[in-house]
C-alpha cells in the first residue's frame, strides 16, 4: 500500500510539474522570435548602452546620417492639374536599421499626428473641473511627457521572467489620453458639484475643484486593475465576451456624446453659452466664431486632398495652425498667460490628492473594457500595416502584452496626475503613408513628445487657442471617434439576433446621450447614509452615461441570447428542402428541377 501511495504521489508531482511547465513556458514561435532578436532579452540599461554606441557610429558617416532615402517624397504636395510621377519608397520593417535623419523626421511626424489628440482631453477636463490656468497648462505638458514615457513601454516590450507573458507590443503602438474619459467627466463633475463634493460660492458659481480631479485620476487607477487582470485571458475569450456587437455601439456613443461638446466650442465656447457674451464681446454662435471653426475644417479637407504625405498625416494640426494664424491676425489671441508661464516643467510639479469617487467606479470599469477592445483593434491594425502576422501565437503574444501594458499605463498615468492613457490609432496612417514600421521611429516620437512637454511655453500656447478654433479641430476628432464605432459595427454579420442586441443597447445608450438628465428623479433618498447615497449616485451616473449603459446591456444580452441561424437563412433552407423533396417524389426531370429552382428563387426575391 505504501509503495502504491508513493507511486501515486510521484505521478501527481510529475503532472504538477508538467502543468507548471506549460504555464511558464513560452510558445515555440514566440521563442523563435526572441532568439532571432536577442536584444529583446537584454535589460533596459543594456539596450540603452548598445543603442547609444550604434548612434555614435551612425553620426560619423553619411550613410548612417542621411542614407539614400528620397526625402522630397514626404514634402511635395499633390498640386492640382499637375501630374505627379509615382514613386516607390523602401519599406523599413520592425527591426530594420535606418538613417538617423530619416528616423528623426518620421518620429516628428508621428508626434505631430498625436498632438491634437493629446492636448484636447486635458484642456476639456480642466474646464469641467474649473482648474486655474497654471494647472491647465501643466496638465497639457504632462499629457505630452507621460505619453512619451508610456509609449516607450509599449514599443519596447518587456518579457516577464519565468512566464510566457510580456508587457508591451514591441511595435509602434503609441498611447495618449483617452477621449472616453471626457464622457465620464461631463457627467461626473456636475454630480460632484451637486452633491457638495466640489464647492460653490454663495451665488452658486462653481469653484475650482482640484480634489475632484484627484478623485477622477484616483478612481481610474483603481479601475485600471480590471484591464490588467483581463490581459491574461486568451484573446479569443475576450472577443467572445466583448465582440463588435458590444464594443461598436459603445465607441459610437462616446463619439456622439463628445461631438456636442466640440460643437459648443465651435460656436464660441461652452463657457460662455449661459452668459451669451464670448471673446471680444461677441455673442455665442456669431458668424466670426463659426467662420474660424469652419476654416479649420476646410483646411483639413484641403490637406487630405492635395497635401504632401506629412501634411496628410498631420492634417488636423495643419488646420489648427491655419486657424491660429487667422485668429491671431484678427485679435483673438492673448499672450499674457504665455508670458507668465514657466520656461520648463516636469511631471509632479502640480499634484492632486488621490481619492476614489464611488459613482465613477462603474463608468470607469466600462471605460477600461472599451479601451481594452480598442487596444486589440489598434494593435491588430498596427501589426497589419507593419506587415506582421495578424494571427498565430506571436500575434496573440503581442495582443497580451499590449493589453497588459494598456492597463498598466492607465494606472501609471493616474500616478503621474493624468486620466488613463490608451493605445492610439492615428499612427497607423503614418506607418502606411511613410512605409516605415521601424521601432527606431517610435523612440524618436517619444523623444519629441517629452521635449514638447518639458518646454511649458508650448503647452501654454495650446491652452490659449481660441475656443472656436479648438472646437473646429475637436469636433472633427470626436466625429472620427463616432466613425470608428460605425466601422466596428460594420463588421457584424447583422443577423436577426445581432440587430436585436444592437437595438436593445442603443435604445438606452442613445436616449441617455440625447437626454442626459432623464434618470435624475428616479431616486428620492435624502437621508444621512452616505454609503447608500453614493451607491444611488453611481447608478444614476451609469444610467445617464450613454456608452456605459449601452456597454453593460450589450455584454449581458450578448451572453444571454444565443447566436442562432438567421430567420431568412432558415427559410431558405426549408425552401431548398421542399424543392428537393418534391422533385424526388414527383420524379421530375433535371431540366424541370432547374426551372423549379428558378421559380423558387424568383418567389424568394419577390
Amino acid at each position: 500500500m505504501k509503495q502504491l501511495e508513493a507511486v501515486k504521489s510521484l505521478h501527481a508531482v510529475q503532472s504538477l510539474r508538467q502543468e507548471l511547465s506549460s504555464v511558464t513556458s513560452i510558445d515555440p514561435e514566440v521563442q523563435a522570435d526572441l532568439d532571432a532578436h536577442p536584444e529583446e532579452n537584454l535589460i533596459f540599461t543594456e539596450r540603452i548602452r548598445r543603442n547609444f554606441h550604434k548612434f555614435v557610429k551612425k553620426v560619423t558617416t553619411k550613410e548612417g546620417l542621411l542614407g539614400h532615402y528620397d526625402y522630397s517624397y514626404l514634402f511635395i504636395p499633390a498640386v492640382p492639374f499637375v501630374s505627379k510621377k509615382p514613386r516607390t519608397q523602401p519599406f523599413f520593417g520592425l527591426h530594420d536599421d535606418m538613417p538617423i535623419f530619416l528616423g528623426l523626421l518620421l518620429g516628428l511626424q508621428h508626434s505631430l499626428s498625436m498632438l491634437a489628440g493629446l492636448a484636447t482631453p486635458p484642456i476639456m477636463i480642466s474646464g469641467f473641473a474649473n482648474l486655474d490656468t497654471k494647472q491647465e497648462q501643466y496638465l497639457v505638458s504632462a499629457s505630452l511627457m507621460v505619453s512619451g514615457f508610456l509609449s516607450a513601454i509599449q514599443i519596447t516590450r518587456f518579457h516577464i521572467p519565468k512566464t510566457p507573458y510580456f508587457i508591451g507590443t514591441g511595435i509602434i503602438s503609441v498611447v495618449g489620453t483617452s477621449f472616453a474619459t471626457i464622457t465620464i467627466v461631463t457627467k461626473g463633475f456636475p454630480m460632484m458639484y451637486k452633491t457638495g463634493f466640489c464647492s460653490t460660492d454663495s451665488k452658486g458659481n462653481e469653484l475650482p475643484c482640484p480634489d475632484g480631479y484627484g478623485a477622477l485620476i484616483g478612481t481610474s487607477c483603481v479601475c485600471g486593475l480590471l484591464e490588467v487582470v483581463l490581459s491574461f485571458l486568451p484573446p479569443a475569450i475576450l472577443q467572445r465576451i466583448f465582440p463588435p456587437v458590444v464594443t461598436g455601439p459603445v465607441v459610437l456613443l462616446i463619439g456622439v456624446s463628445l461631438v456636442e461638446t466640440g460643437f459648443e466650442d465651435f460656436a464660441g465656447g461652452s463657457g460662455c453659452m449661459s452668459s451669451g457674451t464670448c471673446a471680444k464681446g461677441l455673442p455665442w454662435g456669431s458668424a466670426q466664431f463659426i467662420g474660424l471653426g469652419f476654416l479649420v475644417y476646410v483646411t483639413i479637407i484641403f490637406c487630405e486632398k492635395w497635401g504632401s504625405p506629412i501634411m496628410k498625416s498631420c492634417a488636423v494640426i495643419c488646420g489648427l495652425l491655419v486657424g491660429c494664424i487667422v485668429g491671431a491676425a484678427c485679435g483673438y489671441f492673448t499672450h499674457e498667460e504665455i508670458d507668465v508661464a514657466p520656461a520648463v516643467t516636469f511631471v509632479w510639479v502640480h499634484t492632486f490628492r488621490l481619492n476614489v469617487y464611488g459613482p465613477m467606479v462603474l463608468p470607469f470599469l466600462a471605460c477600461y473594457i472599451v479601451l481594452m477592445m480598442e487596444a486589440i483593434g489598434d494593435i491588430t491594425a498596427s501589426s497589419d500595416v507593419s506587415r506582421l502576422d495578424i494571427s498565430g501565437p506571436l500575434y496573440e503574444s503581442r495582443i497580451q502584452g499590449g493589453v497588459l501594458a494598456d492597463g498598466f499605463n492607465g494606472i501609471l498615468a493616474g500616478l503621474m496626475t493624468l486620466p488613463p492613457l490608451s493605445t492610439f490609432a492615428q499612427n497607423n496612417g503614418v506607418i502606411a503613408i511613410t512605409k516605415c514600421a521601424a521601432r527606431t521611429v517610435g523612440y524618436w516620437c517619444c523623444f519629441f513628445l517629452v521635449i514638447m512637454g518639458i518646454f511649458s511655453k508650448f503647452a501654454a500656447a495650446l491652452v490659449e487657442i481660441p475656443s472656436a478654433i479648438l472646437g473646429g479641430m475637436t469636433t472633427f476628432l470626436f466625429t472620427s471617434v463616432a466613425v470608428s464605432g460605425l466601422k466596428i459595427i460594420s463588421t457584424i454579420p447583422f443577423t436577426r439576433r445581432d440587430r436585436f442586441v444592437l437595438t436593445c443597447s442603443l435604445m438606452f445608450g442613445l436616449g441617455a446621450t440625447l437626454l442626459g438628465d432623464w434618470f435624475d428623479n428616479v431616486f428620492t433618498y435624502s437621508g444621512d447614509n452616505k454609503a447608500l447615497e453614493g451607491f444611488l449616485n453611481a447608478i444614476i451616473l451609469v444610467m445617464e452615461t450613454g456608452f456605459a449603459i449601452a456597454g453593460f446591456i450589450g455584454v449581458i444580452l450578448n451572453l444571454f441570447i444565443p447566436q442562432d441561424l438567421d430567420e431568412n437563412d432558415e427559410a431558405d433552407h426549408l425552401i431548398d428542402e421542399e424543392v428537393v423533396e418534391s422533385s424526388s417524389n414527383n420524379g421530375i426531370s433535371s431540366s424541370d428541377e432547374k426551372k423549379t429552382d428558378k421559380g423558387v428563387s424568383v418567389v424568394k426575391k419577390v
